[in-house]
């Protein structure tokens, strides 16, 4: 008899146990909260700096029939500049935006152009583009992206020095013209909150630009008389860029949290 109610008691004590377990704390798991990302849609702005490369096929054809009397050659420069610009961004998904934009880029990206008897330093002074941009969503505060469009750009007068020593000191010109293209690109951009700052809003981005421009003919002339020379240099740039701006959203928020 006293071995039964040993038994029972035992039971009951485990049993007990159990149920005391199931009702703590510990024994039910609360869903986390889902956190949804911010919306990317609105308007920005921005500004920063870098530096690019330009390369150039460049030949000589005559001024008086634009026969050529060279072949190509490569030519090329590199410098600094500074950007801004604006845009809108449209989130069309929990993934993916698209986007318009327009810049500007000032500074001196400087190389040479030469002939066969005189070189000199060309520079590329502004250019500007307005295109399209299409971002995925790596993380909610963070987008990849790939942009094409319209590009412009505004290159310097030259002024060349003979490179050969029966003609030293003659000096000639060649005028400014400006290029249209277009340019094709890619960058990331992220909040500034993933290195722990709190800057709701402010973004930075870090951007590869190609640009591509069309040929064009400078006539060349004497500098001391304006007389044309016998020679007419042709000029087909191609402008490589990289660049890291600061970015501001105006519609920026913290991300939203749904229970």
């Amino acid at each position: 008899m006293k071995k039964i109610g040993l038994a029972i008691a035992v039971l009951a004590a485990f049993t007990g146990s159990v149920v005391a377990a199931d009702m703590t704390p510990g024994g039910y798991t609360k869903a986390p909260p889902r956190t949804i990302a911010a919306n990317w849609t609105g308007f920005y702005l921005f500004g920063g700096a870098g530096g690019g490369l330009w390369a150039a096929d460049n030949n000589v054809v005559l001024q008086s029939t634009g026969v050529p009397v060279t072949r190509d050659q490569r030519l090329g420069g590199s410098g600094w500049y500074g950007t801004f610009g604006a845009g809108y961004d449209w989130q069309v998904n929990s993934g993916w935006l698209i986007g318009v934009l327009a810049d500007g880029q000032f500074g001196s990206i400087r190389g040479s152009i030469a002939d066969r008897t005189f070189e000199g330093a060309e520079k590329l002074r502004t250019s500007y583009a307005a295109g399209i941009r299409l971002g995925y969503l790596v993380a909610p505060n963070v987008v990849s992206y790939v942009n094409a469009g319209y590009s412009g750009s505004q290159w310097s007068g030259t002024t060349t020095s003979s490179t050969l020593t029966s003609f030293s000191g003659a000096v000639s010109t060649t005028p400014s013209f400006h290029r249209n293209g277009f340019f094709v690109g890619g960058g990331v951009e992220n909040n500034v909150n993933i290195f722990g700052v709190s800057a709701p809003g402010w973004f930075m981005k870090t951007e590869y630009r190609s640009a591509f421009y069309d040929r064009v003919t400078l006539p060349e002339s004497f500098a001391d008389t304006g007389l044309p020379t016998a020679d007419s240099i042709t000029f087909k740039p191609w402008v490589q860029t990289i660049s890291t701006s600061l970015v501001y959203r105006f519609n920026w928020g913290d991300p939203a949290v749904i229970r």
